[in-house]
This record gives C-alpha cells, structure tokens and sequence, in this order.
C-alpha cells in the first residue's frame, strides 16, 4: 500500500558527538537497504554536550579524561574506537594531536536556518566532516561560513542569522523545550513525535524498527 504520509523523525544531536554521526549513519543505510528512504522525514534539533566551555574549547583527551574520570591513555583508546566505527559507516575520522572540544551553538544556529532550504542533513554532515576528519574549528565564523557555502547555502544570509541576537536564545529555547522531555544523551531519535530511542544501533536494530514504524503506519490506513 503507498502510503499517503512521511513518518517524521526527530534527531537531537550535537556536531561533538561521534555516535551522533554513528548512529545516523547506520539507520541512513538501514533506509537504503530497505528501499524507504522517501518514506521518513528527518529533522535535526540541537543539544550541546557541553554548553559551559570556554570559548576557544579544550583539548580532546584532556577534555575526556577530566569529564569522564579517564586517563590520558584511556581516551586516546577511544579516539581508536571512533575511527573503527566510522570506518565501519564509510565516513573518515582523524584524530590530530591537539584538536580541541568546542562549542556548538553557532553550528546549531546555521542548521536552524538550513531547515528552510532543506539542507539540514547536507549541512549536518558537512560539519560532520569538518571537525572529525578535518579537524577544523567548527566554532569559528570564517570555518562555518567555509562549511555553510560547501553546501549551497546562501553563506551570506547565514552569516547574518548568527549575527541576529535572538538566534541564540532561539536555540536554547529550542534545547530546553527537549530537556524537559527528558531527552539528556544524545543521539535521540523520536519517531512521529511519540516512540523514542536513545544511543547508536546496528543497522539491522534500524531496519527493525523501521519496519515496525512502516507496518504501522499501513495498518492505520
């Protein structure tokens, strides 16, 4: 039965989180082996990891070593790790001495305003890139107006939505709003503003409930 609605699904995330890219990767492939991917409608909405950091940031291992209670060593392990999962994903991680945890409400504020051209995923993962295999600086205006033209995004309006002033407060607004719906790990997936998971699957967990999601969905027709 061709079904007359798209099945909307929330993503809250952060440009910080690898398991964000993850996570997302692995149900975008579950889409595409399944053949529905004109049958969900992303939406991505913000969360900072860490909205109270310094402004220029903190190194990664220490950053994850201070927050996590994890030695130096340990969290270089871990930088392992994510470069075996993306691999797995087919996107490129590359940890470089030095790079920096960072703020992300700009990044947000840009993929607020890229939801109107339908470029919020492209944007997403344009930044994606750029921090994890780029290592660039996600939280500085020239590398984000870099980022926002990479795309086709009207850099030059985009640029001015960061200046507006609102435009932060909009998006705390919009992380408190999922704060008090008890959203506080991310990646969280909601699925037609109801079913909920938290954290990255495997692709055939995706397929499942993407299948379940489907069969509902015929079933209320």
């Amino acid at each position: 039965m061709i079904l007359s609605d798209k099945i909307n699904v929330d993503i809250i995330s952060d440009v910080m989180c690898p398991w964000c890219l993850v996570g997302y990767k692995r149900f975008e492939q579950a889409l595409k082996e399944l053949g529905v991917e004109d049958k969900f409608q992303i939406t991505w909405h913000p969360f900072e990891l860490n909205p109270d950091i310094v402004d220029e940031g903190e190194e990664v291992l220490e950053h994850l070593s201070k927050k996590y209670g994890m030695s130096i060593e340990q969290a270089k392990e871990t930088q392992d790790k994510f470069k075996e999962s993306f691999a797995e994903v087919g996107f490129p991680f590359e940890y470089q001495e030095g790079r920096r945890m960072l703020k992300t409400i700009d990044a947000h504020v840009l993929l607020d305003f890229a939801k109107n051209s339908g470029k919020q995923t492209e944007l997403k993962l344009a930044l994606f890139k750029a921090y994890f295999a780029q290592s660039k600086d996600v939280s500085n205006r020239e590398v984000l107006e870099e980022v926002v033209k990479s795309v086709g995004l009207d850099s030059t309006k985009a640029m001015e939505k960061l200046d507006n002033p609102d435009s932060r407060g909009n998006i705390k607004d919009k992380e408190m709003f999922w704060l008090q719906r008890g959203i506080n790990s991310v990646p969280t997936m909601i699925f037609n503003q109801s079913s909920k998971i938290s954290g990255a699957y495997p692709v055939e967990s995706y397929k499942q409930i993407i299948n379940d999601l489907l069969g509902n969905k015929n079933n209320s027709l």
